[in-house]
């Protein structure tokens, strides 16, 4: 194999020359080219297109070795500002006068003031000015104070390698408002397993820490497996008692970071088929009581006869029975009707 260095010729004549590692490589392209006109084997050997090949060839001088250095890719013709000072300090003192008009708007009331100026021309003097420092943005003000929330002694955010491979390893927890008339407001809190899509169902009056560690009981005494993680956003229902009762019982609990909804998606997207499913089609008794007893067959209903296309149209029931967690036929389905 023959290796391809750089011309005595070229280092006898030009010693004080230093290349970069870049522009040596390149000396080596051209001078292959040179030697073998055979472009095919050039752009093999160096990876590289026979249009880069013909334009290093074109520039390249063996008499400057400035030649291989690499060209400013600047464009020949640039835009030059074709606005004048008078134009530019009107821009600045309406900007300053309004100063959360973005460039349309300001465009607009130039117009009124007989400066025609395109929305893009003015984009770009107040680029210009930003750029200059003659153009500050104003601080943001808060016109209403936010109640921070309290530290969190046990949930923590869910770690990124934290993969839920059994069923009970993610349960997604989540509370839907139900105001079906007017002066009528209930709340579901939802549970859903993310991989068997087994789903607990509860309403309560309100939602409060209290009810919410009430329903960490329903689902534990629901769910046909262990539970042992919990995720829920930032509620305030999801503080408290709630969080006591999971570090208690010995349940991880994951908690969202803010205005971060579709990393729940599981239960997100189970509130909106409870909705449709069951809610909008069903002429329910708005009582806490009646409801729940509505909400036991229908929940029946979702996890034992619902095809469920994420598990291949079988039913949770049926996926957790060929996993082998549950028995075909067996008393111990006997809670779930």
């Amino acid at each position: 194999m023959r290796v391809f260095g750089l011309t005595w010729q070229f280092q006898h004549r030009f010693p004080e020359v230093k290349l970069s590692s870049k522009e040596r490589e390149r000396l080596r392209v051209l001078t292959l080219w040179r030697e073998t006109r055979d472009a095919p084997l050039v752009c093999r050997t160096f990876g590289i297109s026979r249009a880069t090949l013909y334009r290093w060839d074109g520039r390249f001088d063996p008499h400057d070795p400035r030649s291989v250095r690499e060209q400013s890719r600047r464009p020949r013709q640039v835009r030059t500002s074709t606005w004048t000072l008078a134009q530019l300090e009107a821009v600045q003192r309406l900007r300053a006068q309004y100063p959360r008009w973005g460039k349309t708007k300001l465009a607009v009331v130039l117009q009124r003031q007989d400066l025609r100026l395109s929305a893009s021309t003015v984009g770009r003097m107040l680029a210009y000015l930003k750029a200059h420092g003659r153009l500050v943005e104003p601080a943001h003000r808060a016109i209403s104070a936010r109640h921070r929330r309290p530290a969190r002694p046990y949930a923590i955010r869910k770690p990124r390698d934290y993969q839920p491979q059994r069923p009970g390893d993610l349960v997604q927890v989540d509370t839907l408002d139900l105001r079906p008339v007017p002066g009528v407001t209930l709340k579901q809190f939802t549970a859903r397993d993310v991989v068997s899509r087994w789903d607990v169902l509860e309403v309560h009056q309100r939602a409060t820490a209290a009810l919410a560690a009430q329903f960490l009981d329903t689902m534990q005494a629901r769910l046909p497996f262990p539970l042992r993680a919990v995720q829920v956003d930032g509620g305030s229902e999801f503080y408290a008692d709630f969080e006591t009762a999971c570090q208690q019982r010995g349940i991880r609990l994951f908690a969202l970071p803010p205005r971060s909804p579709k990393l729940n998606g599981a239960v997100e997207r189970a509130q909106r088929t409870h909705t449709e499913e069951f809610y909008e089609v069903t002429p329910c008794a708005w009582t806490v009581a009646a409801l729940n007893a509505e909400l036991r067959q229908w929940e029946h209903t979702y996890n034992t006869i619902r095809p469920h296309q994420a598990l291949g149209y079988r039913t949770p029931l049926q996926f957790l029975q060929q996993q082998g967690m549950l028995p075909t036929i067996g008393p111990s389905l006997s809670h779930m009707s």
